[in-house]
């Protein structure tokens, strides 16, 4: 009982179940911290009757309303280090996430000794499918305009797939973490960074989810373009 991937949900009943049964059939005996955000659709709902097959492996939190990714997280690290797991990964439930990548950052952290691992599409052989370009731009821009700001050497800064080891999490005050959106993604690394951690960044294929909706909106955008600055200039790590 070493691994615990959390996927924070809102409305991902088209996804949630095959999500967790390709993670369950992984080698290595993952577990999953599902975070449902009051899913009107029915999503825990689903998540309920496959506890009742994987009741050591799958576990959740069921939390009113949408509180927003950061919140999701920070709940489910929360949860993860008092029960004692070593290596906590973020995953996204609509298969943008190639599940298989899971053992990839699992092992860069177990075998070449990094504090978090990162699956990146900016790197060599990282890439994106089936996004439009203009949103293509948008995300590669975002990641050069945060590595001109902070000086933080990460190619894909807004990376949402990530393994961290436990005492990365442990060094970090999670309840002074500010940001709820993607900007929450980059203020994770910061600190991470800051604090001297070794990171490092694994080529993926980013695919664009086929069912359901994106979350994005542009209070999200927002958040991300000020909070840089934020970070940068209001607090240390």
């Amino acid at each position: 009982m070493d691994k615990i991937v959390i996927i924070p949900t809102y409305n991902e009943i088209e996804n949630i179940e095959k999500i967790l049964l390709k993670v369950f059939s992984l080698e290595g005996q993952f577990h999953v911290l599902i975070v449902d955000d009051g899913s009107p659709d029915g999503t825990a709902g689903v998540v309920r009757h496959l506890q009742s097959m994987y009741a050591d492996r799958l576990f959740m939190i069921e939390r009113t309303g949408k509180q927003g990714l950061g919140t999701a997280y920070i709940a489910g690290f929360q949860w993860s280090l008092e029960k004692g797991y070593e290596y906590i990964f973020e995953m996204d439930a609509d298969f943008s996430h190639n599940p298989d990548d899971l053992i990839r950052l699992y092992k860069t952290c177990r075998d070449e000794q990094a504090d978090v691992s990162v699956g990146s599409r900016y790197v060599g052989g990282g890439k994106v499918e089936n996004w439009p370009l203009n949103r293509i731009l948008i995300s590669y821009g975002a990641s050069v305009y945060v590595r001109l700001i902070t000086w933080m050497p990460i190619k894909d800064c807004t990376a949402g797939f990530v393994c961290y080891r436990r005492h990365v999490l442990e060094s970090i005050d999670l309840d002074k973490i500010r940001f709820i959106g993607y900007a929450f993604q980059i203020e994770m690394k910061y600190r991470a960074w800051k604090k001297g951690f070794k990171i490092r960044e694994i080529p993926i294929t980013f695919i664009d989810r086929k069912e359901g909706q994106s979350k994005m909106t542009k209070g999200i955008v927002k958040e991300a373009i000020l909070g840089v600055w934020k970070m940068k200039f209001g607090f240390s790590a």
